[in-house]
């Protein structure tokens, strides 16, 4: 590039505002998921933080803004129509979307720093300020068309047909989950009769659920070799009768790494493959990135504001000679206020399913202790078992559970006599295990008791 075409794209940048979408780049479809049923079938991508701001030309990632591909083709002979709801309840309007990332002539001068108001006080200059705020004014009106072209339109899918587009959907990173709702739709009143179409019962919904990968943290489970961990061990596949003796037989609490003193009560069983796990809590909790100076930062720096920090280091707890596997948690206003869970991957299987026996507690605030090196801990909440018990209601409420019980673990002890665990935290138990069978796809359980 000559030296005045760079001078000339330098003036352009600095007095007008370009905005450049590429909608025709789908890369994002090499990674879409298909679910289909004799009435429709659904196509969802999640696209990434690049990839959205190439489609869309502004970093939607940065205003908290992740855009979801369907594809819907209607195979039925009735109306479908998409529940926007159940993608996601949080969801945004196109306009909405593109509002949240228009130009900001202000906002953007600033940028400059002192030499933009240098500039901006001398005279000849102030001719240029109307092309700056010409072109914004342009360039936001395409971003509305840009994105109300490329949004899910909200109307119903006749009988044959396809729509597709974009929701706006609140930024995820790790295991997204995302519910396509398709219910029948037709007319109030008879078209023959000019009567009101009584008596006629609606068709069950088309429902599909993914669980889909998106870019963007380190979690911590990437670094497990899930089947190394089964080489290594010799798997017992039991019946039921013979999982709950071994399950009562399985170490009563967690460890530090030594295995020399005794922390959090293991009070959490879960039976089903990985990929069903992820499905079943990401819908409500969030994975946690591995512990590195990136990640050790953002954690104090949301410590110090009191700020959310979704994916934010869990420490390790030991069981079976080893660190969790995988930790899930689900924060709530601040970093302090979360719950933790924890998963080891068990020899046992019930009917050749991985068996992952866990812990799982509720963090209340933030302590002082001289049993960490940064001299602070959360505490938690003594009572365990309600964390424990918040899993099962949790999963009853996204429908993923198809059996749970309890079976013995580390033992009854009460609040005028409680345990401890690593840092020092008091808990007190009915001494429980909950058992949870997750159900691969959504539905009705067959069994729940409650201790």
């Amino acid at each position: 590039m000559s030296v005045l075409a760079s001078l000339q794209n330098a003036f352009l940048r600095l007095f007008t505002t370009r905005y450049v979408p590429h909608p025709e780049l789908r890369t994002f479809l090499s990674r879409a998921q298909t679910q289909e049923d004799p009435r429709a079938k659904a196509t969802v991508a999640v696209l990434d933080a690049i990839e959205s701001e190439q489609a869309f030309g502004v970093p939607l990632a940065r205003r908290g803004i992740q855009p979801v591909y369907l594809k819907i083709d209607n195979r039925s002979d009735k109306l479908l129509r998409l529940q926007l709801v159940r993608v996601d309840p949080k969801y945004y309007t196109a306009l909405e979307a593109a509002g949240m990332n228009h130009f900001s002539i202000v906002r953007r001068l600033s940028a400059f720093g002192f030499i933009a108001w240098f500039f901006w006080l001398i005279l000849p200059m102030l001719i240029l300020v109307p092309f700056k705020l010409i072109t914004a004014w342009r360039a936001n009106r395409r971003m509305d068309d840009c994105f109300r072209e490329s949004a899910f339109r909200l109307r119903p899918i006749p009988p044959g047909g396809t729509a597709e587009g974009f929701v706006f959907t609140p930024l995820d990173s790790g295991t997204k989950v995302v519910h396509v709702s398709l219910h029948a739709t037709g007319d109030l009143l008879n078209s023959t009769t000019g009567e009101f179409a009584a008596g006629e019962v609606s068709p069950p919904a088309v429902e599909f659920t993914f669980s889909i990968a998106v870019p963007g943290i380190a979690a911590d489970y990437l670094h497990r070799d899930f089947g190394m961990i089964e080489k290594s061990e010799t798997l017992v596949d039991c019946d039921l009768p013979k999982l709950v003796t071994r399950l009562g037989a399985m170490p009563p609490a967690t460890g530090n790494e030594r295995d020399t003193r005794s922390g959090d009560p293991v009070n959490l069983v879960v039976i089903g493959d990985f990929e069903t796990i992820l499905a079943a809590f990401a819908a409500r909790w969030d994975e946690s990135e591995t512990i590195s100076l990136k990640t050790c930062w953002k954690t104090a720096r949301a410590f110090l504001l009191g700020s959310e920090y979704r994916y934010s280091p869990v420490s390790p707890l030991y069981l079976f000679g080893r660190s969790q596997d995988v930790a899930l948690q689900r924060s709530r206003l601040s970093i302090n206020e979360r719950l933790h869970l924890r998963l080891w991957l068990s020899p046992l299987r019930l009917q050749n399913q991985p068996v992952w026996v866990g812990q799982v507690s509720r963090d209340i605030g933030v302590r002082f202790t001289t049993k960490v090196w940064n001299l602070t801990t959360h505490r938690i909440d003594p009572d365990v078992d309600e964390a424990r018990d918040y899993v099962i209601e949790d999963l009853l409420q996204t429908e993923r559970i198809e059996a749970s019980g309890y079976v013995d673990g580390v033992g009854e002890c009460n609040a005028k006599a409680p345990r401890r665990n690593l840092t020092g935290d008091v808990y007190y138990t009915d001494g429980k295990r909950a058992v949870v069978l997750l159900a691969k796809n959504r539905t009705a359980p067959r069994f729940v008791a409650w201790s």
